[in-house]
């Protein structure tokens, strides 16, 4: 077996029929500038080989029902191929239902564990129900003082009684107590005999759980010989009990102030209070099953309510529209109104405001099913009179909504989750929460644990005492649970909880819990491919993943990782570079080194940032202080947050700045800015209608006009989608074609030269250039279409040229082509030299959108904003820009947000990236350490106030990277 794994020929995407060999059993970094083709060799390539020839292993019967690969990999061979295994940073489960803990499958382990050794409570008395056996009635007599009389009592069910009256009752139930040849019986405590005769005082009635047959009256003694009479006597006594009880006893002693009655049941059933709880099983647990999920929100534990502050304006009448959601047709709706106003003496020409509660009321929930007499003229002008029972608002909007009447989207504006009131956002039925176990002097429920951080989790199993049975019940499960749970806490995820929703995740965040998942299944031999680990992560946190990689590839793994951070750079056994540049000039070379040959070679660009010979500075100019903005009120303050984790902190923003919120991870960067400011900005400002995060109040507005909030979110999810037309460029550009002297004659207009428009655009392959052959089980083939020859447009539309050149010619160029095509076309340029100035010269127009990284959507966005009339007023808020990012990449991003800067706006980052911390004007720390103290304390330096706070691992951080 070969010690590489050899790649021969590879050109998917940018590559150009390289080859290269990668070391086994060792970690391997493939780095480079952005876009030069890094993720096309780990993951396109590589990764996607070894799908496919895991695809080719089973039967085309299998594959039909699996489904193929989207994109099969353009290479000639790889030799030697493990198992591979991608860890990407892709998008978690959409799914509502999908948890952390369904994820890792530690919310199952959950589930066994209160199965099997949990304590069953009664939901309507909160007694503990459990099935007795004699031996326990014997414990519980052992405890108490010997020589103590008691009484043997089983319980007699005499509902059936209930239709007599009291003294015919009484009689039955004398007749039964002597039929199953008994003499005493009880009426609460009050002894009584087949010989006494009724009192009025007996209240059977009301006595229904009191009425017991005495079975036996005995003394408490030493039970300790079972051979003894005494101990024989006391069985059969107690299982004629159980007999006659069905299942039920009860042990009264006597020797009290107030007797004491205990009750014992060797059935399931509350012996306080006589519920027969439902029998449980694993699927009891589950929020997905449609059985044991809360019966209101269905196991999502949000409820969707229209609220009355969302569909009425308190400002008009009810004439006016003040019912601003979509509800009846308007005319027939205004009909009814007016008659109804006449019953309920309701004035339809008050502000809606102005109403009494009890008015209010009748128009958003009123449900009485009289039926009304209108008088409406129809669309066909005919007067007609019309029996109609008003629906009324609120009742309607939900009936519409719910019971999928029309589209969901329309309503979506007027709706807001709230906690669902039944189960308290605990997702389960009342009798799964009736399980639990015990945990720092109190009982919790299963989704109580879930909800608990993985800190917590850990410490709930480690001082959890169970008996030596429960240990053997358990044993596995409390190992598994407890194991992937520290693989969590290894990952730095120890703040994150099993409840929590997947599609609430960060990518880096699911790509740690993959990680997690996967140092705790131990493989061995495999091949990992990771896509940025260090992403979200501060530097304080790379020593720890690092070591976890390590631990990867110390049981004989293979670690192929796309990285740009230093530290895992320094500590990787091999690095991968390309030379010279990104796009269809990348992959021309490739040069594999360790860290120590890397230094030495002068072609690379990497080696001068790692040999120190050059850092990212970015000079500007002089900004104005913290001081001197707070003393002019030009900042931006938060009151009040409480989002998540935060713990109603207070925090200034300086405006006109490059501010950088960093910290730990999840210490609630991402809640104070995208869960609270970002929503409430563009709101405010952008007109948009966001759900607002909690907090008290956000002050000093008038100083912005405009947000902008840049994440690597795709640009648009169609593959039609692309930077010609997201950034608007495509339209100045058909503007020229249109202009020339043939379109005029032919009077085209702009539209003819859309490849989205059905009549210009080729018939065979619909404006997509190729065709996709579906093989069934194998990947589908594209083939190039025959009647366009991949341009996109019909023969009419490329007759038209601009300077030689078809529209299809010019969408084929790359940015840095067409700036240079389009020189004397000042609309056009403006656009192109935007995206060239963020550092994608070498994408083609026309590309797909689908096909962009995360890094080269968010740089499209920003070129978008930057050819916009800047207003000297915009909020700029980026998350995590640098991800994807090679140390040139930040140089150049840094110096496109200080050029925003310098025009007066403000921009606010959220980052780790030692670069662009080092090079902000102002920075939002965080202390102290522990996840659930995150945010008691807020901290707000410059650059060089935080290098005088030891505190702070910002610091730390700082002063490393400053000392090298």
């Amino acid at each position: 077996m070969s010690e590489f794994i050899e790649v021969y020929w590879a050109r998917t995407h940018n590559l150009k029929n390289i080859d290269v060999k990668i070391p086994k059993n060792k970690m391997t970094v493939i780095t480079w500038v952005s876009g030069s083709g890094k993720s096309s060799l780990a993951f396109n390539t590589i990764y996607n080989v070894w799908q496919q020839k895991y695809l080719e292993s089973l039967s085309s019967y299998a594959r039909m029902f699996i489904g193929g690969m989207k994109e099969e990999a353009e290479v000639d061979e790889i030799k030697w191929l493990s198992p591979t295994i991608s860890i990407d940073q892709k998008t978690t489960s959409k799914n509502p239902r999908s948890t952390v803990g369904t994820i890792t499958e530690i919310y199952d382990y959950y589930k066994l564990m209160f199965l099997n050794i949990g304590t069953r409570h009664c939901i309507k008395c909160d007694s503990i129900v459990k099935k007795d056996n004699i031996r326990d009635v014997i414990n519980f007599l052992w405890t108490q003082t010997i020589k103590t009389k008691f009484m043997i009592l089983a319980p007699l069910n005499v509902e059936q009684y209930f239709d007599d009256s009291e003294e015919e009752a009484f009689k039955k139930i004398k007749k039964e107590v002597l039929e199953l040849w008994f003499i005493r019986f009880n009426i609460w405590s009050k002894i009584l005999t087949i010989n006494d005769e009724f009192q009025d005082d007996f209240n059977i009635d009301d006595n229904s759980n009191n009425i017991n047959i005495i079975i036996d009256r005995l003394l408490i003694e030493d039970y300790n010989d079972d051979s003894s009479n005494q101990v024989k006597r006391l069985k059969d006594s107690l299982l004629l009990s159980f007999k006659i009880g069905n299942g039920q006893l009860k042990i009264e002693l006597l020797e009290w102030k107030k007797s004491l009655i205990q009750s014992f049941s060797n059935i399931f059933i509350c012996s306080d209070c006589g519920h027969i709880p439902e029998e449980l099983s694993i699927s009891s647990f589950s929020f997905n099953s449609h059985s044991w999920a809360c019966k209101e929100c269905h196991g999502l534990w949000v409820k969707k309510i229209f609220l009355e502050e969302k569909i009425i304006n308190p400002n008009l009448t009810l004439l006016e529209w003040a019912v601003i959601a979509p509800w009846f047709g308007w005319d027939y709706f205004f009909a009814l109104l007016q008659e109804i106003a006449k019953h309920t003496k309701i004035n339809l020409n008050t502000n809606y405001a102005l109403l009494s509660k009890k008015e209010k009321d009748i128009i958003l929930h009123w449900t009485k099913t009289k039926q009304y007499k209108v008088n409406f003229t129809n669309e066909y002008w005919e007067k007609k009179v019309y029996n109609s029972r008003f629906e009324w608002v609120i009742n309607t909007l939900e009936r519409r909504y719910f019971d999928g009447w029309t589209d969901k989207g329309h309503y979506d504006q007027f709706v807001v989750d709230m906690d669902c009131p039944q189960c308290n956002w605990h997702r389960l039925h009342p009798e799964s929460l009736s399980m639990r176990l015990p945990y720092k002097k109190k009982e919790i429920n299963i989704w109580e644990l879930a909800n608990l951080s993985v800190t917590d989790a850990i410490d709930f199993f480690e001082t959890i005492t169970l008996s030596e049975v429960e240990k053997k019940l358990v044993k596995k499960v409390y190992k598994n649970a407890v194991e992937r749970l520290k693989f969590l806490a290894w990952v730095w995820l120890n703040y994150i909880t099993i409840s929590r929703k997947a599609w609430t995740l960060s990518g880096w965040e699911a790509q740690r819990i993959r990680l997690a998942t996967q140092i705790g299944t131990q493989l061995e031999w495999i091949i990992y491919v990771l896509d940025e680990p260090s992403i979200g992560l501060h530097p304080r946190d790379n020593n720890m993943l690092i070591e976890n990689l390590k631990k990867l590839r110390d049981i004989w793994n293979t670690l192929i990782i796309v990285e740009h951070d230093e530290d895992i750079m320094r500590e990787a056994d091999h690095i991968i570079d390309v030379w010279p540049q990104a796009g269809r000039n990348g992959w021309n070379i490739i040069f594999e080194w360790n860290i120590n040959a890397i230094k030495t070679d002068k072609k690379s660009v990497t080696w001068p940032y790692l040999n120190w010979e050059r850092q990212v500075i970015v000079e500007t100019g002089s900004r104005p202080s913290f001081k001197d903005l707070k003393k002019n009120w030009k900042i931006l303050t938060i009151n009040g947050a409480t989002q998540n984790n935060l713990k109603n902190i207070n925090v200034d923003i300086p405006l006109s700045n490059l501010v950088v919120v960093t910290w730990v991870s999840g210490s609630g960067k991402s809640s104070l800015v995208n869960g609270i400011l970002a929503p409430y900005l563009s709101n405010n400002l952008n007109r948009a209608n966001r759900q607002l995060g909690q907090f008290e109040s956000i002050t000093w507005l008038e100083h912005l006009d405009k947000t902008v909030v840049i994440d690597q979110s795709p640009i648009w999810k169609t593959p039609r989608s692309n930077p010609a037309t997201y950034t608007w460029v495509f339209t100045p550009i058909r503007d020229v074609f249109v202009a020339t002297e043939e379109s005029k004659i032919r009077w085209y207009k702009p539209w003819q030269f859309s490849f989205n428009t059905k009549s210009w655009r080729c018939d065979s392959c619909d404006g997509d250039w190729v065709k996709k052959v579906e093989m069934h089980f194998l990947p589908p083939v594209y083939i190039k279409c025959e009647d366009c020859s991949g341009t996109r447009y019909n023969r009419e539309t490329l007759q038209i040229k601009y300077k030689w050149r078809t529209i299809s010619d010019v969408l084929d160029m790359t940015v840095n082509e067409a700036a240079e095509f389009f020189t004397n076309h000042p609309r056009v340029i403006k656009t192109l030299n935007t995206i060239i100035e963020v550092g994608l010269w070498y994408i083609k127009l026309w590309q797909s959108s689908t096909t962009l990284s995360g890094w080269e959507a968010q740089r499209i966005k920003l070129s978008t904003e930057l050819s916009k009339r800047s207003t000297w007023k915009t909020f700029y808020i980026l998350d995590e820009p640098t991800t994807g990012l090679h140390f040139q990449d930040v140089d150049r991003l840094l110096t496109i947000l200080h050029s925003l800067v310098d025009k007066w706006n403000s921009v606010l980052v959220i980052e780790h990236n030692m670069d662009v911390i080092i090079n902000a004007d102002h920075i939002i720390d965080i202390w102290p350490e522990w996840w659930d103290k995150w945010w008691e304390l807020l901290i707000f330096w410059s650059t060089d106030d935080i290098q005088k706070c030891k505190r702070s691992f910002t610091w730390e951080a700082i002063t490393n990277y400053l000392n090298k």
